[in-house]
C-alpha cells in the first residue's frame, strides 16, 4: 500500500465512521475512481483502532463518570445515578447488533455487499433520517432515556449491518423518533459506537492472526493516526453543526450518493 492510498482511506474511514452517510458506500466508490488493491485486514484494524481512540478521547470525562457509576451500581445492586443508567444503556444497546451479526454474518458478507443494496440503503434510510429530523424536535437528553428508547435504538442499530444504512445514521434516526434532541441523539450514537468498534476490531484482529497476515507498519501507523484525527474532528464539528442546521444536508448528500451508485453499478 502506498502512502497516498493509506492517507485517503484513513481519512475516509475516520470521517464516515461517525457521520450518518455510510462508510461502506464510500469504500465502494474508492476502487471505482482508483486502481488500488484491497487495503487488507491489518489496515482495517488500524483505522478502526484510530476511530475507537478518537471517540474514547473525546468522551473521556463522560466515560470515566459512567464507568465509576456503573461499577457502583453493580456493587450496590441498584441503578439510580444517571451516569450508571447511561452506561447500562450502552451495554444493553450493543447486544442486538452482536446477536444479529453472529446469525447473519455470511449473508452480510456476501449478498448484502451489492452496490445496488448500498444505494437503496443510502436513499431509504436517508429519507427516514430526514423524516425524523423534520418532525417536532425532542427535548430529552441521553441521560433521560427510558428502557423503551434504549430498546428501539438498540434494535435499529442491528439494521446497520445492511450496507448503506450507516450505524450512526440509523441510531440517530431512532433516537430522534424517540424524542431525544439532536445533540443527545448524536452523543448516544457515538457512545454506542465504542463497544461495536472494539468488538469489530477484535474480530478482525482474530482473522488477521488466523490468516497470518503480514503488516505494513508504515501504512498501519498512518491509518491509525489519520483515522483517529479525522474522526475526532468529525465528532467535534458534527455536534456543533447539527445544533444549528440539523440533519438535512446529510440527507441530501445520502440521496445524491445513492443515485450516483445506481448510475455507476445498476
Amino acid at each position: 500500500m502506498d502512502i497516498i492510498q493509506a492517507i485517503v482511506l484513513a481519512i475516509v474511514q475516520g470521517l464516515t465512521e461517525f457521520l450518518p452517510i455510510s462508510s461502506s458506500a464510500h469504500l465502494l466508490l474508492v476502487p471505482v475512481f482508483t486502481a488500488w488493491d484491497d487495503q487488507g485486514l491489518a489496515f482495517d484494524v488500524a483505522v478502526h483502532l484510530g476511530s475507537l481512540a478518537a471517540v474514547i478521547l473525546y468522551f473521556r470525562r463522560e466515560i470515566a463518570d459512567m464507568w465509576s457509576a456503573w461499577w457502583r451500581s453493580v456493587i450496590e445492586r441498584r441503578i439510580q445515578d444517571p451516569d450508571a443508567k447511561l452506561a447500562w444503556a450502552v451495554i444493553l444497546g450493543t447486544i442486538p447488533v452482536c446477536v444479529v451479526a453472529l446469525l447473519i454474518k455470511d449473508l452480510v458478507a456476501d449478498a448484502f455487499r451489492s452496490p445496488v443494496v448500498v444505494a437503496f440503503g443510502l436513499i431509504v434510510f436517508g429519507i427516514l433520517l430526514g423524516w425524523a429530523d423534520w418532525r417536532k424536535h425532542g427535548q430529552r437528553t441521553e441521560y433521560q432515556m427510558r428502557a423503551r428508547d434504549v430498546a428501539v435504538i438498540a434494535f435499529a442499530q442491528a439494521l446497520a449491518l445492511i450496507p448503506g444504512t450507516s450505524r450512526s445514521g440509523i441510531t440517530i434516526t431512532a433516537a430522534l423518533f424517540m424524542g431525544l434532541n439532536r445533540e443527545a441523539a448524536a452523543r448516544f450514537s457515538f457512545l454506542l459506537s465504542i463497544p461495536v468498534i472494539a468488538l469489530a476490531g477484535a474480530f478482525e484482529t482474530r482473522g488477521m492472526i488466523v490468516e497470518g497476515v503480514g503488516v505494513d507498519w508504515l501504512a498501519v501507523t498512518i491509518g491509525t493516526v489519520l483515522s483517529g484525527l479525522s474522526a475526532y474532528l468529525c465528532i467535534h464539528y458534527f455536534l456543533a453543526f447539527i445544533k444549528r442546521i440539523g440533519m438535512q444536508p446529510f440527507v441530501a448528500y445520502r440521496i445524491a450518493l445513492g443515485i450516483l451508485l445506481l448510475v455507476l453499478f445498476w
